[in-house]
Order: C-alpha cells, then structure tokens, then sequence
C-alpha cells in the first residue's frame, strides 16, 4: 500500500508540476501584453510573476486538478482554471482591440510551450530517452497539457479568453449580453463538463500534437 500511494504521489506529481507552470505562464502572458497595450493593473497587483501562489485558485488550480490527475475523474479532459489577471480597460488606447490580444495572449502562450515543450520531447527522445526514462514521459504531458489548456480557453464563452476573443468580431449589444449573463454561461460550462462533451477538446489536441511531433521529428536532429 506504501508503495502504490508513492506512486501515485509521483505520478500526480509528474502532471501536476507542469500544469502549474502552463496556468502560471498563461496567467503571465494576459498580464504583460495587458502591460504592453498600457496597462499596469497586473503588475501593480503583482501578478505580471510566475510565483504560481498569487495566481493559484483554490478550486480551480488545486482541487479539481488533482482529482483528475489521481484518476478520482478519470474520462474528462483537462479541466481547470486560475484567478484571472485584473485589467482596466480605461487604461487601454483601443479597448476592443487591445482586449482581443490580450485575451489570445493566454493561449498563444501554451501553444507556445506546447512548441518548446515538443522540441525538447523529441531532442531528449533521440539522444538521452535511455539515459533519464522519465522525462520524455513527462515532456509529453507537458506537451498535452499546454495544448488541452489553450483548445480550452479558447471555447467562445465568457468568462473563458475565447469569450473575450470572439467579441472582438461580435456586435456590441451581444457582447453586452454575454458579460452580463457570465453567470448563466458558467452553468453551460459546467453542464459541458459533468456531461463529458469536452471530450470534444481531445481530437484537436491529439492532432495537433502529432503534427507538431511530426514537424520537430524532422527539424531536431
């Protein structure tokens, strides 16, 4: 029993640490291209950081994750969230544009590593795989997560970045509406998610993963 409750530990640990670092990145990103549009309300507050405790939400970051990576809600994709960066748009030149990258920020950011994350995969695979068997394990749950969480975000729902992203292209009365009924739509989040039909998220993710392997299986010596 010891010995299968280490396991365990390990094996949560092995996905729980990069999930960390995915969300705390991604959190990152909203908070220094709000900076770069003119905004400093992220780094006043001081979550333009990596330190994963100013971003961590109780729920959301802590609970649900491990439950899924213990196998406590196994069959459902990746599913979880950090307390999202503050933004004052008063304090943007072009609110509406400004926002749309602002919110692409988070993520383009997982893709992002999702990319170094592949590349280092296939690097490690070819020339050390034997030497430390568990990284390249470990590189490729980096890789999936990263990925499962920027297919997430970007679902066209507030108060998910893809809500924020589409609205961009949407008239202003239906932007109006969204935001004001943000909590009916985290009702249809969460019928989604007890239902199973983020299931949906796994083919975009498993596809792009193997182009993405195909392309640095090409590139990386």
């Amino acid at each position: 029993m010891h010995v299968d409750m280490m396991g365990l530990v390990a094996e949560i640990g092995m996905k729980y640490l990069p999930f960390l670092f995915a969300l705390c990145f991604h959190e990152f990103a909203h908070g220094w291209v709000a900076k770069l549009k003119g905004d400093r309300t992220a780094e006043i507050m001081g979550r333009l950081t990596m330190n994963p405790l100013v971003h961590m939400d109780p729920i959301g970051t802590f609970v649900i994750p491990i439950l899924m990576f213990s196998g406590a809600a196994a069959g459902i994709p990746l599913f979880g969230w950090a307390k999202p960066v503050p933004v004052n748009e008063r304090n943007l030149q072009s609110p509406i544009k400004d926002m749309f990258w602002i919110a692409l920020a988070g993520p383009l950011s997982n893709l992002l590593l999702a990319v170094i994350g592949m590349f280092a995969f296939v690097l490690v695979s070819n020339h050390v795989g034997d030497t430390v068997k568990g990284l390249p394990p470990m590189l490729d749950i980096f890789v999936y997560i990263n990925l499962a969480l920027a297919f997430f975000n970007l679902i066209p729902l507030h108060p998910l970045d893809g809500g924020k992203v589409f609205a961009r292209f949407l008239p202003r009365d239906v932007n109006y509406w969204l935001e004001e009924n943000q909590g009916t739509l985290n009702i249809v989040l969460i019928v989604l998610f007890v239902t199973g039909a983020f299931r949906i998220i796994t083919y975009p993710v498993m596809w792009t993963r193997e182009f993405l392997f195909s392309i640095m299986s090409m590139v990386v010596p």
